[in-house]
């Protein structure tokens, strides 16, 4: 963003005003949490390291990351039905802090629009497979610490499951 700033800009002493502030807000990023995000980026083979010839790194998306990026829109998720129930079902668990309220609140509305079964207030239960789904939505609000994603291949009221879901 800085460096946009500074392209727009022609007055030497905005330029320093502009890096000063940069420098503050770089600060601000707390370095452990930034390098195992990218480190968790690498490993999940979404990007690439890429070295410029003046010696610049950058971080490329690779394919199957712009892939994964084009994949969702948060809103208009949709879980989608096999032809065959392997007969397991995805239990999501949570336990978000009142703090993040609003976060829970929306992470709950978003399993209820992914037709979700609630259990219980942090409980939701899904027949089909969708990990990949919560996975992208835990990662959109930042809640990876809050939910828990559980396969099982029986609950204990299955039938009532059974008939919610339309399932055989």
């Amino acid at each position: 963003m800085s460096g946009i700033a500074l392209s727009f800009n022609r007055s030497p002493g905005k330029y320093f005003k502009i890096i000063k502030e940069t420098r503050k807000e770089w600060r601000r990023i707390n370095d452990r949490k930034l390098r195992r995000s990218i480190r968790a980026l690498y490993k999940s083979k979404m990007v690439r390291e890429e070295t410029d010839k003046d010696g610049k790194i950058k971080i490329i998306l690779t394919e199957k990351g712009k892939e994964k990026a084009l994949s969702y829109q948060i809103f208009e998720m949709e879980i989608k039905e096999p032809d065959v129930w392997d007969k397991k079902w995805r239990i999501v668990v949570f336990d978000i802090p009142e703090t993040q309220k609003l976060k829970r609140d929306i992470f709950r509305m978003h399993l209820r629009n992914l037709h979700f079964f609630e259990l219980q207030k942090s409980v939701f239960v899904h027949p089909y497979e969708c990990f990949d789904e919560i996975e992208y939505i835990i990662e959109y609000y930042q809640l990876r610490k809050h939910v828990r994603f559980i396969m099982a291949e029986s609950v204990d009221n299955q039938l009532h499951l059974k008939n919610y879901f339309n399932l055989k």
